[in-house]
């Protein structure tokens, strides 16, 4: 090869390389984020005060009102969760039948719908059946349930301090205490209104990144984008008052994001012993099986973190707040929103220019179903577990020796295989973000919950082993109507076995319609 040829191929190889790179790198290349100097004031909450500078990013946030757009798992309509018998707007042909099942004893039993956009988060909250609206008026459960609903706990926050994760969330819910379409979660909860960066509201993610020596000011552009999502899309619970503010939340990421890294965290964080340990960390007690449970809050963040897309450099805004040119001005659509609710896939073609939007959707799709179709058995596993225990503790025949060790190794395998699923199944992208992940967790879940139903089993001497066989659904069937209102009524309690390990709520009338009081509160 003569040397001017030579050289001509090797400019062009270097050159084709340096586009490559180039091409790889776009998606954590640091970009400089345009500064403004708004009219706005710093502690404004309001959406409708962004408007006017802001009309291209505010058009496109109204898009969240959109409350009708399925996707084949998952979609906007509030359905109930665990109805795969009615069809839509009530319920949905890939729900979930176990879920007042499995988490009966606790107000997500009551209700449990898929969200909406981020524009009903007020409206929805004042109005799910979890939050109590009958009898004195008082919500027994703590206003941190309000943490990811409007930027007004900053507000409320500053009044009160960490008094305010224990007081009664309906003390909040009144139309003059807030505005449900103007004050959900909007621009204040990710940027300082008066200059637009990217800050922080969230007080348990800042007690995160303090406890892991992180320093805001110095993380990534890329870095700062998804953690914006993380203030809210992740796995929290309400502290015991043994360890700090009673209720305040807390991210369990001390240990790692993985599933295993929190039930090893759980381990402590509960309520301390005489000695000053603290104890298992617990949620709920099942009202069945008598284990001691974590309920999982949408870990998107942490299923995310260690994916494919999320060690590539990909933020969370990058697929679910995709840029665009709007009057000739490029972007970052503010409608969060799924790829898949688009046609043509504009958001994952950003970087797989190369293959189709059918292509693409048929890869998720493919992800999903194999995700959903385990999280269905994994899910069916842990109701055999909890019926196991059951008749393990109802057993009188002749037990094993070690009885009650075999039944609180069966409980704990409850709590580990419940927890695992849960990490999935309450993660919203139904095992896309990391499919990998998805499908071990799963596994180690029937795992766990196998376990527990061998363990309760050997504990009765396998007495109740023929008791297991067969069709769960049979065994167990799912309980597809439960309600506040129902559990008034002992008749209620009486249509299913598990439901008569409850008591019946003290008969009592609606109080609370949405952000109405429909009686006058009790005189103090």
């Amino acid at each position: 090869m003569n040397k001017k040829l030579f050289s001509l191929v090797t400019v062009s190889v270097s050159l084709l390389s340096m586009l490559l790179l180039s091409a790889c790198n776009d998606v954590s290349t640091p970009l400089k984020p345009p500064t403004y100097k708004t009219t706005i004031k710093e502690d404004e909450t309001r959406m409708s005060a962004f408007k006017a500078q802001f009309p291209l990013e505010y058009a496109s946030y109204q898009k969240n009102n959109e409350s009708e757009v399925m996707t084949d798992y998952k979609g906007s309509i509030a359905y109930h969760k665990n109805d795969n018998v009615n069809p839509l707007p009530e319920g949905f042909k890939k729900a979930q039948p176990y879920l007042k099942n499995l988490w009966l004893g606790y107000p997500f039993s009551f209700e449990y719908n898929e969200a909406r956009g981020h524009t009903y988060a007020v409206e929805d909250f004042v109005n799910i059946d979890r939050i109590n609206r009958y009898g004195d008026g008082k919500g027994q459960l703590p206003t941190t349930c309000w943490n990811c609903k409007t930027p007004k706990m900053m507000t409320w926050y500053k009044e009160f301090g960490d008094k305010l994760w224990s007081m009664d969330p309906n003390l909040f819910r009144t139309k003059d205490k807030i505005d449900a379409m103007d004050e959900t979660i909007n621009c204040a909860n990710c940027h300082n209104p008066a200059n637009m960066e990217l800050r922080l509201y969230s007080e348990p993610l800042k007690d995160w990144l303090k406890r892991s020596g992180k320093d805001w000011a110095t993380l990534s552009r890329n870095e700062k984008r998804s953690l914006m999502c993380a203030q809210c899309h992740s796995e929290y619970y309400f502290q015991h008052a043994d360890n700090g503010p009673a209720a305040k939340p807390v991210f369990p990421w001390d240990d790692g994001f993985d599933p295993e890294d929190m039930y090893r965290y759980y381990s402590g964080h509960g309520k301390k012993d005489a000695a000053g340990k603290p104890g298992p960390f617990v949620d709920f007690v099942h009202a069945v099986s008598k284990a001691p449970i974590i309920k999982m809050q949408h870990p998107e963040y942490e299923m995310f973190q260690d994916s494919p897309h999320g060690a590539a450099g990909v933020s969370c805004a990058d697929c679910h707040m995709q840029y665009q040119r709007e009057d000739g001005k490029k972007v970052s659509s503010h409608w969060m929103t799924s790829p898949m609710k688009d046609k043509e896939m504009r958001a994952c073609r950003q970087c797989h220019a190369d293959k189709s939007a059918d292509y693409l959707r048929e890869r998720v799709l493919y992800d999903q179903k194999r995700s959903f179709d385990q999280l269905l058995k994994a899910e069916a596993a842990s109701v055999k577990a909890h019926e196991a225990v059951r008749l393990a503790a109802a057993y009188n025949g002749e037990r094993a020796p070690d009885y009650d060790a075999l039944l609180a190794q069966a409980r704990e395998m409850i709590r580990k295989g419940q927890l695992y699923w849960d990490y999935v199944s309450a993660e919203n992208s139904v095992g896309f973000h990391n499919p990998v992940k998805a499908l071990d967790t799963l596994m180690l879940s029937v795992e766990s919950s196998n376990s527990a139903v061998e363990l309760a089993s050997a504990a009765t001497n396998f007495a109740i082993a023929k008791d297991l066989v067969g069709d769960i659904e049979k065994i167990v069937p799912p309980i597809l109507k439960h309600s506040r209102k129902l559990m008034q009524s002992p008749e209620h309690l009486l249509t299913h076995p598990w439901l008569q390990m409850l008591k019946p709520l003290p008969a009592s009338d609606q109080v609370w319609d949405g952000q109405t009081r429909l009686s006058a509160a009790p005189a103090k």
